[in-house]
């Protein structure tokens, strides 16, 4: 029923896109993504994937030329990363509102500037309420599952919404694991063929699509894409049911590890994840009461799911893998209290990780220290902490005054 393959985060993708059948490749290159873009030229080139590549000059329009031949009833594919992803920030909307069931992988990396190659969550960050879901792996295993897994998602007749799978750049996308890849007549009963519905391109029954559009059906047009959120939510659950039935493998929402006795909880998105969860066991043959809860979905936001998982633990801290420069914290810290409300634990807004910087066990742990020192009244709760800059980073390459 399939093979284990030793594969790194963008080959998984890859396999994940070629055996949901993509007809349509729409590629631009960037780093780290462009692995993926030059294996699925390869495919094509010996005919081992039956679709059509498209070398387009930018990422806007790859994202156009998927959303254009989805429309036709061909599930397209493309893939980006950072700055990549910014470009396409108008496409964006675009099949968002049309209701166009893209999946496109993310490997995600640092926005400029500072100019970086390497992985944080701003690029994606800064895209989450362009009406794409969003669902962060956690190892090259979970790349290709829920790759398969949001194209069943993406494409249920009461979401039909665009869905971004994003991967950390380089700690999954050029890191090599064994998964297990099933056989396309496996993908095949669990995924059937793409047929466009709501909006489509017919030339014997032509529609309007994306018009100018009024102020006085706008709204309207808004809500529905709010009521895809909804359904999304409502039937996500069943569509991993279908899943695991399918590949044997269980898929979630949220994981909630050890949380149910923690004093303290670290809440997680992305690959540190798994590090997280090492510290976790660590910490507690140390007799420390400490938990992980791990975010897969971002869009929707899970706020019930949250809040349940985390009602009895007092002392929480999230840890953002982006700043979110100008807000009262980074962006999963601000879900993250909004769907705690009055649960009554305090929520600690921890950042770490940014341009590439690795979240390791020591990282973790400075993390669990902070949240115990809150727990016991030794910190404040309400201040932000970037728990891997150092002390001195003031000084670092910036002129106090003048041009001395």
């Amino acid at each position: 029923m399939g093979a284990r393959k030793l594969l790194d985060g963008n080959m998984a993708m890859v396999e994940a896109m070629k055996r949901a059948r993509v007809g349509v490749i729409s590629a631009y290159p960037i780093t780290p993504q462009s692995p993926v873009a030059e294996k699925l030229s390869e495919y094509v080139a010996d005919d081992s994937l039956k679709a059509e590549y498209i070398r387009v000059e930018s990422e806007h329009t790859a994202l156009s030329c998927a959303i254009g031949a989805q429309l036709t009833g061909v599930r397209a594919c493309t893939a980006t990363s950072s700055v990549g992803l910014a470009l396409m920030h108008e496409v964006l909307g675009i099949a968002a509102g049309c209701r166009v069931p893209i999946v496109m992988g993310i490997i995600n990396r640092a926005l400029v500037a500072p100019w970086s190659l390497w992985c944080d969550h701003q690029d994606a960050m800064a895209e989450r309420d362009s009406g794409w879901i969003q669902i962060y792996a956690e190892s090259v295993q979970e790349v290709f599952d829920y790759m398969i897994y949001a194209y069943k998602l993406a494409e249920h007749e009461d979401v039909l919404l665009p869905a971004m799978v994003c991967q950390d750049g380089f700690f999954l996308s050029h890191t090599a694991e064994i998964a297990m890849i099933p056989d396309q007549e496996t993908v095949d009963s669990f995924l059937p063929a793409y047929i466009s519905k709501n909006t489509y391109l017919d030339v014997n029954n032509p529609m309007f699509i994306n018009n100018l559009t009024p102020s006085s059906e706008f709204g309207e047009m808004r809500r529905q894409q709010k009521d895809g959120f909804d359904a999304a939510k409502a039937v996500a659950p069943a569509i991993m049911e279908e899943f695991e039935q399918a590949f044997g493998r269980k898929l979630h929402i949220v994981e909630a590890y050890r949380c149910d006795d923690a004093d303290v909880a670290l809440v997680t998105i992305g690959s540190m994840s798994g590090t997280a969860k090492h510290t976790v066991d660590m910490l507690r043959e140390e007799g420390k009461k400490v938990g992980v809860l791990r975010l897969v979905f971002f869009r929707p936001f899970p706020h019930e799911m949250v809040r349940e998982a985390l009602k009895n633990v007092p002392t929480i801290g999230v840890l953002d893998r982006s700043a979110g420069l100008g807000a009262q914290g980074a962006p999963v810290y601000v879900e993250v209290k909004a769907a705690a409300g009055d649960c009554g634990g305090s929520i600690t807004s921890l950042v770490g990780g940014l341009g590439g910087r690795d979240i390791s066990v020591a990282t973790i742990k400075k993390a669990f220290d902070h949240l115990y020192a809150v727990h016991e009244g030794r910190a404040d709760a309400d201040e932000q902490v970037w728990v891997d800059v150092r002390a001195d980073y003031n000084e670092l390459r910036r002129k106090i005054g003048g041009n001395d």
